[in-house]
């Protein structure tokens, strides 16, 4: 995990007026909590803040606010974005220990581009992120998975992530992360060549009952 440091400033003021105000310039409205210290007001420089988010660790980056000179070791959580202009309008920091074991959600990155697909196949995704347990230095940006051998028919799981040491997975194993399905196109053929060969042994059927009769 990616580390950050923020200045922050305690802010004693609250209100939608104020918060307008601080915006404009260029801060953010935040607040710091957990480890039984009791919840601080603060703000956070924006230009600041926006970077750290769209870094490469993103909202598992560990970031180190310091406030009044003191050092609080925190990360982003409940990130509030203008529903408009897609900007941070008020953030949550939580803070954390270094020897403590956090939560977090991980994201699932594709290398590679599967032979599956390249013959047709259909690359489906259901799980675009895992939650692990670890230490906060240990928590990885993501996890990175080839999926260049993959052909029509296979899958991926949990359970087949890399998963460094000192991580634990706490998504189920057996969940499927991916998998390549068969062209829509193909699907159909073979569901019409299916229906035409049971049409055909139903007239088969149908017609054994005459031969005996004229036998």
């Amino acid at each position: 995990m990616s580390d950050a440091t923020l200045i922050a400033q305690k802010r004693t003021e609250t209100g939608s007026n104020v918060a307008r105000r601080l915006r404009r310039d260029g801060q953010v409205p935040a607040v710091v909590y957990g480890l039984d210290a009791g919840t601080d007001s603060v703000t956070v420089p924006a230009r600041e803040l926006d970077h750290i988010l769209h870094s490469a660790s993103g909202y598992n980056t560990l970031i180190t606010l310091q406030v009044d000179g003191g050092k609080t070791l925190a990360l982003a959580r409940q990130v509030h974005r203008h529903p408009v202009k897609g900007t941070v309008v008020h953030v949550d920091f939580v803070r954390v220990r270094a020897d403590q074991t956090i939560e977090a959600e991980i994201p699932i990155q594709f290398i590679g581009e599967a032979e599956g697909v390249r013959n047709g196949g259909l690359f489906e995704q259901s799980i675009f992120a895992v939650t692990v347990e670890a230490l906060p230095g240990d928590i990885p940006n993501a996890f990175e998975h080839d999926i260049s051998e993959m052909v029509i028919g296979d899958a991926i799981h949990v359970r087949d992530l890399a998963v460094p040491a000192g991580v634990t997975v706490l998504t189920e194993d057996d969940d499927v992360v991916a998998h390549i399905s068969q062209p829509r196109a193909a699907e159909e053929e073979v569901v019409a060549a299916e229906g035409e060969e049971g049409e055909a042994a139903a007239e088969g059927a149908e017609a054994a009952p005459a031969e005996d009769a004229a036998e």
